[in-house]
């Protein structure tokens, strides 16, 4: 075991080009088809080594004080997924401490807790000298939520079932965006609540041809028209303003606007590095200095080892 190193993942946000959403099931959960993109807003998160039978998370950086320290954290669930699967049993008791450095929004729609999750469990896989292929530490991130095969993943992909079923998609170039956060968050249990109430039966999700093609051509104008979030109306229902930023697109020169997840961060798409220096700009204009946002880029790596 690594006892005397801190072994450092970053591991990045994620934004849906699309989210489709299917009926509810007898289980409480939704079938999904989406196409994921992990963007150059990253957590990173550092283990140690601690007393032994210990877990102890600390986190500093945006919203810190929102990220639980216990059991409710997904990092707390990957430690113990670790331990009681993989770990034999004579070494069950291993301790660990990590650092968690978020600049993801908190209940922002783009995967923050899911992403430190997965950061978990590599950096702990790393830490213990556990012997996972990538396909295992997928599975195993399948077991804590259905965002974190992909934060593993990254790049862009295609996620089915829950978004759990996760396969890489062929797409070439880089895409810019730009990234308008809020200071309260939106509660995704919520958010599919008021989706089932607005939509009862909506069709069985279906992934589009037409996108998966643009994505090949690199191009982010054919792309913007073939974004879409099924979530967006229920989410804009219970948060107008959201709406009003997604209304903003034209107005700053993006090509289009979407929501993230369930939000409420907006991502606004833009044609080049240039005109996300633009948007950011005249976004800042529109919504005051007091607003956070960030321009990003796409698609980059999932869950990677870092030096310190």
């Amino acid at each position: 075991m690594h006892t005397a190193e801190a072994i450092r993942v970053r591991v990045p946000a994620k934004i849906n080009l699309t989210l489709g959403v299917g009926p509810r099931a007898d289980d409480g959960y939704h079938p999904l088809v989406t196409v994921f993109q992990a963007i150059s807003l990253h957590d990173d998160v550092t283990a140690t080594a601690a007393p032994a039978g210990t877990t102890e998370i600390v986190t500093t950086g945006r919203e810190a004080d929102l990220v639980p320290d216990g059991p409710d954290n997904l990092v707390w669930r990957a430690v113990d997924l670790l331990r009681s699967e993989v770990l034999p049993a004579s070494r069950q008791d291993l301790g660990v401490r990590i650092e968690i450095a978020k600049s993801i929004p908190v209940a922002g729609g783009m995967a923050g807790g899911s992403a430190d999750g997965a950061a978990a469990l590599l950096a702990c896989a790393v830490l213990w000298d556990l012997d996972l292929d990538p396909t295992e530490l997928r599975d195993l991130g399948a077991a804590l939520g259905a965002d974190v095969p992909f934060a593993l993943t990254g790049g862009t992909a295609v996620g089915t079932g829950r978004g759990d079923r996760v396969v890489p998609a062929l797409t070439r170039g880089t895409y810019h965006w730009v990234l308008v956060f809020s200071d309260q968050g939106v509660s995704t249990p919520a958010a599919f609540a008021r989706h089932d109430q607005m939509r009862p039966s909506p069709p069985d999700p279906e992934l589009s041809p037409e996108l998966m093609s643009a994505l090949g051509t690199g191009k982010a104008c054919e792309l913007a028209p073939l974004l879409f979030n099924d979530l967006s109306e229920a989410t804009c229902s219970m948060r107008p303003d959201v709406a009003e930023t997604i209304g903003l697109a034209d107005q700053v020169g993006a090509l289009t606007a979407i929501l993230c997840g369930s939000g409420p961060t907006v991502a606004f798409l833009v044609a080049d590095e240039n005109a996300a220096v633009d948007a950011h700009l005249r976004l800042r204009a529109e919504l005051g200095p007091e607003v956070d946002m960030r321009r990003v880029h796409g698609p980059v790596p999932g869950a990677r080892l870092v030096s310190s």
